[in-house]
């Protein structure tokens, strides 16, 4: 079963573009991934910020704190 292609856009036929259902699953990771918490209108906390700490400085207690972020956003928002 095909589902609609995020970032919304039309096909050459003029039709609702869609993509397959791994493709859907990896939008769907993108789109938690990259948007920052207070991003979204009515959803405050949809989203992890990963952008915000790509230049951080490293260390072993960001990249834990980074991978319990992920993890813990990824399960809320699309934990089904």
């Amino acid at each position: 079963m095909n589902q609609v292609d995020y970032p919304f856009s039309f096909d050459n036929r003029g039709r609702t573009s869609d993509t397959t259902a791994d493709d859907h699953i990896r939008d769907l990771i993108e789109q938690v991934l990259f948007t920052s918490p207070g991003e979204r209108v009515n959803r405050p906390t949809f989203g992890c910020g990963l952008n915000q700490l790509v230049f951080a400085p490293n260390s072993p207690e960001l990249a834990a704190a980074m991978q319990f972020l992920v993890k813990a956003r990824c399960n809320s928002w699309l934990g089904d």
